[in-house]
This record gives C-alpha cells, sequence and structure tokens, in this order.
C-alpha cells in the first residue's frame, strides 16, 4: 500500500495534489464561511468544523469506491443530443442550488439589517450542516476526479484529502471572521459562488471551463478589493486628524 514511498514521482504528486486539494478547497471554504455567519455565535465554530469533517468523510468515501466513482462518466440519457452522465447530473444540480443558494444570501444582504437578522435567527443548525453537506458532494466529486487524474496510488489521495482538510480547519475561522468584517468581501464572495455555479452547470452540459481562468479571475478580484480595503483603512485614519485641526481653539 506504501510501496511508493521510494518514488520521487510519487512524492511530486503528493505535493501537487495537496496544493490543488487546498485551491479546490477554497470554494468550501467560502460557502461554509457565509452559511454559518447565519447561526447564532455559540453555533459557529460548532457548524464551520462540522461542515469541514463532512467534506473530509465524502472525499474519502468517495476514494473508496473509485469504481462506482468512475462508472458516473457513463451517459445516463440524452438531452438535446447531448449525453447526461451520472457526474454531469451532480454537477448541474450542485451548479443550480449554489446559483439559488449565492442569489438569496446577495438578496438577504442587500435587504437590510432587520431582514438579515431575521433571517439568522430563523436559520437552523441543522438546515446549514444539510445545505453544507450537499455541496461538500458536489465539491468532493470534483475533488476527486481531479485526485485520480492525478495519482496512481489511493494512499497518496487519501493522505492528501487529509492535509487539505487539515489546512482547511485551520483557516476556516479566520476566513469566516474576515468576510464577517468585510460586507464587500462577503459581497465578493458571493459572486465568486455564482461564478462557481455557472462553471458547473456548464460542465454538466459538456462546455469545459478552465479553472485557471476562473481562479485568475477570483484571484485578480480580490487583490485588487484587498487594495480598495487599505485604501479604506488609511482614509479612516486620516479623517479624525483634519476634524481635530478644524476645531476652533484646538491646540493642535
Amino acid at each position: 500500500m506504501f510501496e511508493w514511498v521510494t518514488m520521487p514521482e510519487a512524492w511530486i504528486a503528493l505535493a501537487t495534489l495537496t496544493a490543488l486539494e487546498i485551491v479546490l478547497g477554497i470554494d468550501n471554504i467560502i460557502f461554509i464561511s457565509i452559511l454559518v455567519g447565519r447561526l447564532p455565535e455559540s453555533q459557529r465554530d460548532k457548524a464551520r468544523t462540522l461542515g469541514l469533517v463532512l467534506a473530509m468523510v465524502s472525499r474519502l468515501l468517495l476514494l473508496f469506491s473509485l469504481t462506482w466513482v468512475m462508472t458516473l462518466t457513463e451517459p445516463l440519457f440524452t438531452v438535446f443530443s447531448e449525453e447526461i452522465s451520472g457526474r454531469d447530473l451532480i454537477l448541474l444540480l450542485g451548479g443550480l442550488f449554489l446559483l439559488g443558494k449565492s442569489t438569496l444570501e446577495i438578496h438577504h444582504s442587500l435587504e437590510g439589517p432587520d431582514e438579515t437578522k431575521t433571517a439568522i435567527v430563523s436559520a437552523s443548525f441543522v438546515s446549514i450542516i444539510v445545505q453544507i453537506s450537499i455541496l461538500d458532494i458536489v465539491f468532493s466529486l470534483d475533488s476527486v476526479i481531479t485526485a485520480v487524474g492525478l495519482a496512481e496510488h489511493l494512499s497518496v489521495m487519501v493522505i492528501a484529502v487529509v492535509i487539505s482538510v487539515g489546512v482547511m480547519l485551520l483557516a476556516a475561522k479566520s476566513v469566516s471572521e474576515f468576510v464577517d468584517q468585510h460586507p464587500t468581501i462577503k459581497m465578493l464572495a458571493l459572486s465568486f459562488l455564482i461564478l462557481i455555479g455557472m462553471t458547473l452547470v456548464g460542465e454538466g452540459f459538456g462546455f469545459h471551463v478552465p479553472k485557471g481562468y476562473v481562479y485568475f479571475a477570483m484571484a485578480f478580484s480580490l487583490t485588487v478589493e484587498m487594495l480598495n480595503i487599505k485604501v479604506r483603512k488609511r482614509r479612516s485614519k486620516r479623517e479624525p486628524v483634519k476634524l481635530r485641526k478644524g476645531i476652533p481653539g484646538d491646540a493642535s
């Protein structure tokens, strides 16, 4: 099972796959961060941890059922001369779910504090976990297919998944707090989820969108927004100084 430990190419595959799993896991972290933000403060850490553990379990279960996963590429039926496989169907449903959920979250964010507060109170712990689990299956399928294409040994895939989820667990709370503190980042994250949802729907219909284009667009937009946040912080620091100088009789 671990005969690959003496093979340099296997270690290269492990490092590459771990990095890719972490990148693919960013989608999961963003989605979980936004969902748990609708829960009471006391339940957020528990929901975040449970959501990521479910992500790891779903990935491992799919890895250990590789034969079944590979049969998902076999056509089930045809729509408008387009063959739809089990994988396509999961990607389509997951993409549509992601599009609908992201749109609803944007609606809640723009409707004002009263409706947002009501939405937070009404969101139950179980419903949030169920929603996280649904998307975990979609993201896990994409992750496992990537793993199968890059590594030959099952143990290499399992180690890469465990390491990537461990990194996600360490980063999830910081990402969640950062998203909650910056409404513009939350809106940008929701836009990313809509982009990912459209990509999943496109792939479900056989239109492959290179992941590099998607992640470049996300990275570029995030970089611009981080620069905007820095500019806003500098302006907020200068404004109190200007106000003090404008007060008559102020010695400063």
